[in-house]
Parts: structure tokens; sequence; C-alpha cells
């Protein structure tokens, strides 16, 4: 089959992160089995997703691993001009949620399988296809788990993200975390009565924002990133019922993005540290609950990945991008990792998301030249 007509069995799979993926795992399996691959399937500590991995090659010798994750972010609320889970060309362009992030990287994978099959690799390529990246990269650290069990030490990792075919050598990391502020309810008429938890919230704001602006200008810098520093913001705040009851919860979403070699913990931590000074001197309760979090990627000191990568497929390496990949977790598993893929960031998690068939191509002939690569004595 065509990266096309795969692409479209994977798109009308509607499977969302967070949630059971037997569609788009039972996919990606089907295909598998229909050439001749034995799929090994990894089930998540949830009960309800899976992480498949297949090898083609020598499982005892060191190998690359393509890596992709199966999950695509929500279409509610967005216009669509077509169906986003069915794959529509029109003006040359294919249509579809996650046509570009990254079903059509995953298509490439399972379109080359019979030449990967006949080109006799003496080291092996391992296909993962992970699950709840777009919520944290949740799935693929279970599967980086099991790999030692499974196959001999892999000597390198290419992540398809959405790249323009170039290579991408660095991002950063991030941590998400959930402040749950807790006061005491009251009649709006007698404030002192109660503890106003959304007046807490604003005062564990001004520190988030007092933070970021410090980290701006102290850094640490890494002038590869725009901005060339760690970042923190909020981005969901929620508290209160009525305009006449003093609130008795507010609750805090804020993020870190740190450049390598920085801690988010450790940035997060301040915020946490100014939310729990808030208990003795107002008796309110504060928990925090980590919602996400995955390593930054740091640019490799040997430029052999990132040297092979570029001759493949043809690009210029780029040595950093704003967004965050599952490579950071393969290179914390000491598995050297880059990222390359069809498609561009930009159309991703937008309505009338969309992919080139040149694109598809041009990633295809990058994975026909690595099973070359990979087929020399």
């Amino acid at each position: 089959m065509t990266p096309e007509e795969i692409l479209a069995d994977l798109i009308s799979c509607d499977d969302l992160p967070g949630q059971p993926n037997r569609a788009i795992a039972g996919c990606v399996e089907g295909h598998l089995r229909r050439m001749g691959i034995e799929p090994v399937i990894l089930t998540g500590p949830e009960g309800d997703r899976v992480n498949i991995l297949a090898t083609i090659g020598p499982r005892d010798r060191s190998g690359v691993i393509l890596s992709g994750h199966m999950d695509v972010v929500p279409v509610a609320g967005q216009d669509w001009s077509s169906d986003p889970f069915r794959l529509t060309r029109r003006d040359d362009r294919l249509y579809g949620r996650g046509t570009s992030d990254m079903k059509g990287f995953l298509a490439c994978m399972l379109a080359m399988v019979p030449e990967f099959q006949a080109a006799t690799l003496q080291r092996p390529l391992h296909l993962a296809f992970s699950y709840d990246e777009e919520i944290g990269c949740r799935g693929v650290g279970h599967l980086i788990a099991a790999l030692p069990d499974l196959v001999a030490a892999p000597m390198a990792c290419i992540v398809g993200e959405p790249s323009a075919m170039r290579p991408v050598l660095s991002h950063k990391g991030k941590r998400s975390t959930l402040l749950r502020i807790e006061g005491r309810a009251a009649h709006s008429s007698q404030p002192d009565a109660g503890l106003n938890a959304i007046y807490a919230g604003a005062e564990i704001l001004l520190g988030v924002r007092a933070l970021n602006e410090r980290l701006a200008v102290q850094g640490p810098f890494d002038h590869r990133f725009s901005p060339p520093h760690s970042t923190v913001v909020a981005g969901v705040v929620r508290g209160g019922s009525a305009v006449n009851i003093i609130p008795d919860r507010c609750e805090i979403e804020m993020e870190v993005r740190s450049v390598p070699g920085a801690d988010p913990a450790a940035i997060t931590a301040e915020i946490v540290a100014l939310a729990q000074a808030l208990v003795p001197e107002k008796a309110l309760s504060v928990e925090a609950c980590e919602l996400s979090a995955y390593p930054a990627l740091p640019p490799s000191g040997d430029p052999t990945l990132a040297g092979l990568v570029a001759r493949l497929s043809g690009g210029a390496p780029l040595q950093s991008v704003s967004y965050g990949t599952e490579a950071g977790l393969y290179h914390a598993a000491g598995i050297p990792s880059i990222i390359c893929g069809p498609g561009e960031i930009a159309r991703a998690h937008r309505p009338d998301e969309f992919i080139l068939p040149e694109e598809l191509a041009h990633c295809c002939q990058m994975l026909r030249g690595l099973a070359g690569h990979l087929a020399a004595p």
C-alpha cells in the first residue's frame, strides 16, 4: 500500500490522548501483520492503552528506532472545511487531523516495511508507536523501559515529528503543574469571615510573572532557543462559584519550559514554595499536582547522527525548536536522538491540518536511505 492509502486508514481512527487507543493501535497492528511482522503489544499501566514495537532485522544487534505517537489532539471548537477524520485530497494537499502531527510519519514507516524487509538489514530497524504524547509524553516511557528485555541497546532514535524534513538537534524540557488553593467560603457581605482563595491565587500569579521576568534577565541562557531562557507561565485559572460567595477554591495550571541544563522541577518548586508560604499566614491549604513532564533534548556533542540524518534527508540541521517531543525521553535513557519528519509544526493542532504528498515521498526517500545504511556490512 502507498503512504497515502495507509494515512487514510490512520486518519480515520479518532483516538484521542487520555482515552483508550484500541482503534489506532489495531490499525497499526493490522498493517504490520498484513506484511508478516509480529509486533510486540505493550499495554500501559492504564490498562486500556498500548504502545507497539515492531523489529525488522536482527534483534541481537544495535539498531535504529523510528518513533512516532499514535494520538492526536481534539478538533472540538475548530472550524474544518472537511471531515477531520477522513483523509481529503484538495488542491494537492492531504487534509485531516494528524496528517502532519504525526500520522504522516507513521504512514511512511508502515509503507516502507516491504522495502525494509527486502534490504537484508545487518542492523535492525525498530518501529515504535506510542500513546498519549499529546498530554505530556506519558506513554513512550513505558515502551523505553521495556526495550532492554526486547532488543539490543539501540544506537540511535529518529523521532518523526513534523520538521519539514530538517534534522532538529535540541528542544526545551517541560513541566506542567496544577496548584489547588483551598480557602473558606462565606457570604460576600461578610468577607472577613471567609478566606478568599482567588486572592491567594492572584498573589501566586504575580509570583509566576515575576519569576518569568527574572529568568529573562538572569538566565541561564541558551541562545539556540527563542526565547533564549527558561520560561514559566500560568495558562488556566479557575475559581469561585457566585459573586456573592467568598470563593473557597482556586486552581491554577502553570508550565515551565526549560533550556537544556536547567531543571524545570527547581523552577516549579519556587512557585510551589511561594504558594505554600501563604498557608501559615492565611490558614489556606495549597496542593501541587504534576500534570505532565518531559526532559529537554540537549544537542549532542557527537555529530555522527546529525550528519547521517542530514545526508539522508538532504536538510540542513536546525539547532533547536520551541516544541517538545519524545526525543528527550529517549536521550535520557541513553539513546542518542534526533527529530526529523514530514510536515510542518505550524500546521499542527489547527483546523484544516494538512500534509503534502511530496513530503510523504521525501520521508520515504530518507527511510529508504536509512535502510541502505543499515544493510551495509
